[in-house]
């Protein structure tokens, strides 16, 4: 298996090298694999052992009562389709650091790291099978079950790539023969949800095969893509957000909701591209790419342009009204996407860049602020994500509150700057974003970072000198969301909980892997042990409900993030 980032640069697609990109280079040694300065390259190992001897998995078949392929639309797509950009794709620049052989000491400790990060994995991964089994969630404090995403085994799904990351072939493959019984013609709820369905499972049978090349997964895949599909029966042609699940089966056609937020229908695209790309197929891509148009279309006619509003009327095909602006937390992965479509189509089609250009402007423009601290040394490196709302007068005001969901705007920024020769955006921005997340992480007596939280904006990036009185002011006009046993710099943690989120660490790894600089190693495995130490039970990882206070045991919620991935990243 060739390296996935010269895979990325020789433009040959892979939906894992785009959706978790770097996350690639996390090939767990077994000890049976003997490495020698001699041997080939991990990836390939790990390939060899996890995609040798497939024949007792080529018989697999796919258990679905309905055919969704079938349904006849009440409102079918206009002709031609759009196809998948073909051509000679564009030359790429090297995006990951060129890593020197590390010494003797530094495997053994990269190795111990794997091996505990493994341990905690199959701990979560054992209670799952035996508590949750086919389920979409372990709750982890009273092990028992939840299924909050149809029903569909939404944590199998979603670890299938982590498996085969992490070389755990009999779980691999016990997963795999479970994925071809899933039924995606029944579901546990009357609708389903576009967005999640697209992330959680779509995404999750294309990264896996990709990497196996199981058959199965990609059958299911389809499957699911048809699912899909019926969610664009509409007289736009825009996606609905809720699939109403029987009236989708009989292709009357649905109504798209008056309004919703961006990340719903911005979050659909590298899914059914690569879906499209597998199959050759053109129409998952055709449906994407219409709602694509439209979003390029608005983007330079909002109130700030560069930037969609959190909001969206899909039915209207507006995508430009609206006054409140945000990287996190409901407009999140419509941005995240943008960079990675121009990487997964090859730059073969230019909104991509033009889009992704346009919002990593505009974005450092209005939403990053350095915070204010008592040392001005400590705030020097750091910037923090805040909202912005537009008022009367037209003037963006900024909200200084942060969430851990923008974390992932730090690895964002790094590939963009890679991709698009932006050593500005790379080398200067997305190191100081992350290390601004790593700060709210290191700055709580528990090691994790609250879920939302508020700093003091700094009036410029270039200087801030403490200001006491300042910081008094912003503290009282918090009111009783300040507690007096904050660490200092923080005026509130209006959500203290931590609920096992991987967008910071992601970023830590992806700036590790693009600069190779080792403080980002130790800043991820740090957040890992802090988020191992506070979050296990006896069955697996909580939530925790506090993690502004250090006190044992932390208070924790039955609940768990349903993808186990962030504990792929420290090392």
């Amino acid at each position: 298996m060739a390296n996935p980032l010269n895979r990325l640069r020789r433009r040959r697609p892979a939906m894992v090298a785009i959706v978790i990109f770097l996350t690639l280079f996390y090939y767990l040694a077994t000890g049976s694999w003997e490495i020698s300065p001699n041997s080939p390259p991990e990836s390939v190992i790990l390939e060899r052992y996890m995609n040798s001897r497939l024949e007792s998995q080529n018989h697999l078949k796919s258990n679905s009562s309905f055919d969704w392929s079938k349904v006849k639309f009440a409102y079918t797509p206009p002709e031609p389709l759009r196809q998948v950009p073909a051509g000679r794709p564009v030359s790429f620049p090297q995006v990951q650091h060129h890593f020197r052989r590390e010494s003797t000491k530094a495997r053994q400790v990269r190795e111990a790291r794997r091996q505990e990060v493994k341990r905690l994995f199959q701990k979560n991964w054992a209670s799952y099978r035996k508590y949750a089994w086919m389920k979409d969630a372990l709750q982890p404090i009273s092990a028992t079950y939840k299924d909050q995403f149809s029903g569909w085994a939404a944590t199998l799904v979603d670890s299938l790539d982590t498996l085969w990351i992490m070389g755990l072939r009999e779980e691999f493959d016990e997963a795999v023969a479970a994925v071809a019984t899933i039924d995606f013609g029944s579901t546990t709820s009357y609708s389903v949800n576009m967005f999640e369905v697209n992330i959680r499972y779509l995404g999750g049978l294309l990264s896996a095969y990709d990497l196996s090349q199981r058959p199965i997964l990609l059958t299911k895949a389809i499957e699911l893509g048809d699912l899909l599909y019926a969610g664009y029966n509409t007289p736009n042609r825009m996606p609905v957000d809720f699939i109403d699940f029987e009236t989708a089966k009989e292709g009357t056609g649905l109504r798209v909701e008056s309004s919703v937020v961006s990340a719903s229908p911005g979050t659909l695209s590298l899914e059914m591209t690569r879906l499209s790309q597998i199959t050759g197929d053109p129409k998952y891509y055709d449906a994407i790419t219409r709602v694509m148009e439209v979003f390029a279309k608005g983007q330079e006619s909002t109130l700030i342009p560069g930037l969609w509003p959190i909001y969206v009327s899909m039915s209207q095909q507006d995508v430009t009204t609206g006054s409140t602006f945000s990287v996190a937390g409901s407009a999140d992965s419509l941005y995240e996407y943008l960079p990675k479509m121009h990487a997964l189509l090859g730059g073969l089609d230019p909104k991509y860049e033009t889009m992704s250009k346009s919002f990593l402007t505009a974005a450092n423009k209005t939403f990053f602020f350095r915070p204010m601290l008592p040392s001005e040394t400590d705030s020097a490196p750091l910037l923090m994500i805040g909202a912005v709302s537009v008022g009367g007068d037209d003037k963006p005001s900024l909200n200084p509150e942060s969430e851990h969901l923008g974390c992932f705007v730090g690895g964002v920024y790094a590939l963009a700057g890679r991709l698009f020769r932006n050593p500005s955006w790379s080398d200067d921005l997305a190191p100081k974003l992350t290390k601004g997340c790593i700060y709210a992480y290191k700055s709580m007596p528990t090691g994790m970072m609250p879920e939302r939280y508020n700093m003091v904006p700094c009036p410029l990036r270039d200087t801030c000198p403490y200001n006491k009185t300042l910081f008094t002011e912003w503290k009282e006009m918090q009111g009783s969301d300040w507690k007096p046993h904050l660490p200092e710099g923080f005026t509130t943690a209006k959500d203290p909980r931590y609920l096992l989120r991987p967008e910071a660490i992601e970023s830590v790894f992806i700036l590790w892997r693009t600069t190779g600089k080792q403080e980002y190693q130790e800043a991820a495995w740090d957040m890992f042990t802090a988020i191992a130490k506070g979050t296990e039970t006896e069955y697996a990882n909580a939530a925790v409900l506090d993690v502004t206070k250090m006190v044992d045991p932390l208070p924790k919620e039955d609940y768990m993030e349903v993808s186990l991935r962030v504990l792929l990243f420290p090392v």
